[in-house]
């Protein structure tokens, strides 16, 4: 069995990868091999392992003997799958597997647009004492109203963690839990405008789809409070960013944390990166030792059990 890894990655996570490997797949990774050889062993690739790299039927028509594309993660945006589903190759994914990285860092990012981690910690390194700048504008998660949009296992997981800090949970999803989750997770269904309204932190944990690609817009923004918080780890094309920037720059709302961008790697142009109200991070929600153990391990299990049924 054979297995392409397409994304580059640094040489620290290729060791990391090949240590989870199965002795029966042979793993290849794509950023080494020159323009031919490419060609040469996609023509005999049966598997393709993908984080962020696009996987579109362009790429599935190189791959003749492809039976599965596996992304390590949840969204599949980056895969084709109707393209796959025309050739009768298996889209797979990894659910829950980031969970509690990605709900980790939206805590991290709350504490730290809440706290002013970045500026106290630049301030502090460069010889600033800034004990009392920001105290009329520094916070606590106790007490405050979270609103989560999405309520898959990450949402889950957030709402845990956020109730451990003390906050008062509020959750929109398009479908609504069963009353016995809602009770488990101590957990207040709303429409989405009501949760925009009366949260004090919004965090986004929904996929991107036509349905919500485009779907937070200056509208949606505006019903915030002035002193809320917004943090996005679910996908950057969710939100308008021009809208985002602008209800930030004017001040409309408190701040910002954002990990996921509408492009990515995100342009060194985009403006929200010129706000000190924002803090920003490169899509590693699930950049953890912890996660990539198991999104691995999950993957090269699903990878061995789409080839294994393939040959039977």
């Amino acid at each position: 069995m054979n297995c392409i890894f397409l994304d580059k990655i640094t040489p620290e996570m290729k060791i990391l990868l090949r240590s989870e490997v199965p002795g029966d797949i042979d793993l290849l990774f794509f950023d080494e091999m020159e323009e031919a050889v490419q060609d040469e062993k996609l023509a005999h690739a049966e598997s393709l392992l993908t984080a962020t790299y696009v996987v579109d039927d362009a790429l599935m028509q190189r791959a003749p003997k492809l039976k599965i594309v596996q992304k390590l993660g949840v969204g599949t945006d980056n895969i084709d799958s109707a393209a796959a589903a025309k050739r009768g190759i298996i889209v797979s994914n990894v659910p829950g597997g980031n969970a509690n990285g990605v709900a980790e860092l939206t805590l991290g990012l709350i504490l730290n647009v809440y706290r002013k981690i970045n500026q106290l910690d630049k301030a502090t390194k460069s010889g600033v004492w800034a004990m009392w700048k920001y105290r009329n504008c520094s916070y606590e998660i106790k007490g405050k109203k979270h609103g989560i949009i999405g309520f898959g296992d990450i949402g889950k997981r957030v709402a845990e963690l956020s109730k451990a800090f003390g906050a008062t949970l509020y959750y929109y999803s398009r479908k609504r839990a069963s009353a016995e989750v809602e009770a488990l997770y101590d957990v207040t269904y709303l429409g989405l405008e009501e949760l925009l309204k009366v949260s004090d932190i919004v965090s986004i944990h929904v996929p991107l789809s036509q349905e919500t690609r485009n779907w937070i817009t200056a509208e949606k923004l505006n019903l915030m409070k002035p002193n809320s918080i917004f943090i996005n780890v679910s996908r950057g094309n969710v939100v308008n960013e021009s809208d985002l920037y602008e209800v930030l720059a004017s001040g409309k709302i408190l701040g910002a944390g954002i990990d996921v961008w509408a492009t990515e790697p995100i342009s060194g142009d985009n403006p929200l990166l010129t706000l000190e109200n924002v803090v920003a991070t490169p899509h590693v929600g699930a950049g953890t030792v912890d996660a990539a153990i198991t999104i691995f391990r999950v993957s090269f299990q699903k990878i061995r059990n789409a080839l294994i049924e393939e040959e039977k």
